[in-house]
């Protein structure tokens, strides 16, 4: 059994992050690095979006950029500045190339394509088994999903963050590709957290994603029908589908870190890096990814690097609200945006709040539902 220094399951997003950080990190230099995945992505098969102020590392491969955003539903709406932040869109193929392009000049790390069968915790080291052969570390970073053990718990509520995704060229100009929809709730709620999010990279291009924030997916053909519809509406007619996608991504406060041992972590959406209450991934997986270089590089127990925050039980009452009473989203979405100003919404869904903001922004939202909720999860 060949055994490796470190061994990453999965290149997605999580996975080809950390093995770039690994790869400009003197540390790693002469550590042998193993990515094993069932393909080697190279592809537009993502989109991911995320906001950030002043210039980041990733804007070298970004797609698309907007300093305004659009928000409606029937309580409020708004179309404004979002400086000091910019809202930015990367096509995935750009960052698979970027980070393999890295890669691939590294003589330590070493990719094999195969698929992952089964991961197992040994005496003092982590043994990946595949259909190539097994190998061995003692670490161990997964970013694959392999049990759905989260869906079958029921402490902590499980919905989804489903879309379907239309990009679409108009035969004429028909976008203001200044402004990004970053949710449009004032279309057939039908009893769930319905709104269509609309990024426009050009005059006569945009993607429309129809998503939800629900248990249960729909038939492909539900949302690709209500995509239809609202261009219709939007007087939107002379056009044609040049790509399409499709995603699910957990939304819950379950505890997947749990599952980390002594020589395996659990990464991206498996190690609960989702944001709980939006489904947000790219920027956490940004930030914790540092974090976890560092603590790789300063030995610290696997077990040890996830830890609780405030965030995470304002998310899970949220969660709470809408797993319970889930056509709540498009009052209580458009109460935080009637109340709040824009920059410290997105400063809050970052993580960076203060106590004393957080305070400010619960304070604005309807207060009953909140209330019954904290109350049920302390009684």
């Amino acid at each position: 059994m060949k055994n490796y220094d470190y061994i990453i399951v999965g290149a997605g997003a999580s996975g080809l992050m950390m093995a770039y950080r690994m790869s400009k990190d003197s540390f790693f230099e002469t550590k042998k690095i193993l990515i094993i995945d069932k393909e080697k992505k190279s592809i537009n098969d993502r989109t991911w979006c995320f906001w950030e102020k002043n210039n980041g590392e990733w804007d070298d491969v970004l797609a698309k950029t907007w300093d305004k955003i659009q928000f409606k539903s029937d309580i409020h709406s708004l179309e404004e500045s979002i400086l000091p932040y910019q809202y930015k869109m990367i096509r995935s193929k750009k960052i698979y190339d970027k980070i393999w392009n890295q890669l691939d000049q590294n003589p330590q790390i070493t990719f094999i394509a195969s698929n992952v069968l089964e991961i197992q915790q040994a005496e003092s080291s982590a043994i990946v088994i595949t259909d190539a052969g097994s190998f061995s570390s003692t670490v161990v970073l997964n970013s694959i999903l392999f049990s759905n053990k989260y869906k079958l718990q029921t402490k902590y509520p499980v919905l989804q963050q489903h879309f379907v995704g239309f990009f679409i060229k108009t035969t004429e100009d028909s976008f203001n590709d200044d402004l990004a929809t970053f949710m449009d709730f004032k279309i057939p709620q039908k009893g769930n957290t319905r709104f269509m999010y609309i990024l426009p990279f050009s005059k006569n291009e945009a993607l429309f994603e129809y998503t939800l924030f629900s248990e249960k997916l729909l038939p492909i053909s539900e949302y690709e029908a209500e995509i239809e519809t609202y261009l219709k509406e939007n007087n939107i007619t002379n056009f044609t589908i040049t790509e399409k996608e499709q995603g699910s991504i957990p939304m819950t406060c379950y505890h997947f870190w749990k599952n980390n041992s002594n020589n395996i972590i659990h990464i991206g959406t498996a190690g609960g890096w989702s944001k709980p209450s939006t489904g947000f991934t790219f920027k956490n997986t940004t930030k914790k990814t540092s974090q976890l270089i560092d603590h790789l590089k300063e030995n610290k127990p696997l077990p040890s690097f996830y830890k609780i925050n405030k965030f995470w039980f304002y998310d899970l009452l949220l969660l709470d609200i809408l797993h319970e009473k889930n056509h709540l989203g498009s009052s209580l979405f458009g109460h935080l945006f009637k109340r709040t100003s824009v920059e410290k919404i997105l400063k809050f869904l970052d993580e960076e709040t203060s106590f004393t903001e957080d305070l400010s922004i619960m304070l604005k939202m309807p207060p009953a539902n909140f209330i019954r909720a904290i109350f049920k999860r302390i009684f």
